[in-house]
């Protein structure tokens, strides 16, 4: 029988630490401890080669159930529409009117962090309500 594996998501973005920290935000996880010999994360990123500062940061689901996120710098910008996204479970086991309000107000909370609303698709009879979205650098993720 084959092993479960642990996975990371990556994302590219044009600012690792900004799209890490909005990730946090949005998912209640928290920025791991800097590498061993360092206070801080600034200390390590400071030992680096001046190309490679702010080139990389990541965030954890603090009980470590969660995958782990990295957001790396790329010099292009997004361009076409994500092939694998996240979808956030914040109206599991709701339906109706009470999963509407609850994808709604979560969406207030992440457009007041920098999120863009996306199409709010409506229940229908095969899938329950979902909200899409954008987060601060323009990757797609949906409510679910």
């Amino acid at each position: 029988m084959a092993s479960i594996r642990k996975v990371q998501v990556t994302f590219d973005c044009a600012d690792p630490e900004r799209v890490a920290r909005f990730w946090c935000e949005v998912l209640g996880y928290v920025v791991p401890p800097p590498p061993q010999g360092f206070a801080t994360w600034g200390d390590y990123d400071r030992s680096l080669p001046p190309e490679r500062q702010g080139a990389g940061f990541a965030c954890m689901d603090p009980a470590g159930e969660g995958p782990r996120l990295y957001f790396q710098r790329v010099p292009e910008g997004k361009v076409v529409k994500n092939r694998v996204h996240l979808d956030v479970r914040v109206g599991t086991g709701l339906v109706g009117a009470e999963r509407l309000a609850a994808l709604e107000a979560e969406c207030t909370r992440l457009v007041a962090l920098g999120a863009v609303r996306g199409e709010l698709l409506i229940a229908d009879e095969y899938n329950e309500s979902c909200q899409n979205m954008q987060d601060i650098e323009g990757n797609e993720f949906c409510l679910d």
